[in-house]
């Protein structure tokens, strides 16, 4: 009985031992991993608005190239800082895999809306019409006068489909 006893203290110790050791195990992990600094990523090709300083921000103009409500234009061109606050709530963005934020929004016919390409490449966007949107630039564009029933645009970029719904409104 004694020999028994003495045998479960000593279990009783080995699993205290183990629980200890899995515990400091544990809490210098949790610190290693705490302790590492989380930098923004800045490369080209992931970086977003949020990566974007106040000085790039002044440097980004429009995109007025073919498609634009500002075709040609050089001197009534729109800084990408006036175009986030003018387009606040009218803007999808296209981040490097052409996925967009937002993915569904709802706007009235005719409206002047951002399409925010904040990718290193060019990218083909297909709202009702194919318009062209240069790396790190943006374009705004009027929605088409919908003429279909459904009242519903699928947006493309590039060669994915579906990435954005428009739902417009009379």
């Amino acid at each position: 009985m004694e020999n028994e006893n003495k045998n479960n203290k000593v279990v009783y110790y080995v699993i205290g031992v183990v629980i200890v050791v899995v515990l400091i195990l544990l809490v210098v992990l949790n610190m290693q991993t705490s302790n590492e600094t989380i930098t923004p990523n800045t490369d080209d090709e992931t970086a977003l608005e949020s990566d974007l300083t106040a000085e790039d921000i002044t440097k980004i103009s429009e995109d007025t190239s073919e498609g634009s409500i500002n075709v040609g234009a050089s001197v009534s061109t729109i800084s990408y800082a006036d175009a986030l606050i003018k387009y606040a709530d009218k803007r999808i963005q296209f981040d490097t895999a052409c996925q967009t934020f937002p993915n569904t929004v709802t706007y009235k016919d005719n409206t002047g809306i951002m399409l925010d390409n904040r990718s290193s490449i060019s990218r083909t966007i297909k709202v009702g019409t194919n318009y062209t949107v240069k790396p790190w630039s943006f374009k705004i564009v009027v929605l088409p006068n919908i003429y279909l029933q459904s009242k519903t645009i699928l947006v493309d970029c590039d060669k994915s489909q579906n990435v954005a719904t428009i739902l417009v409104q009379e």
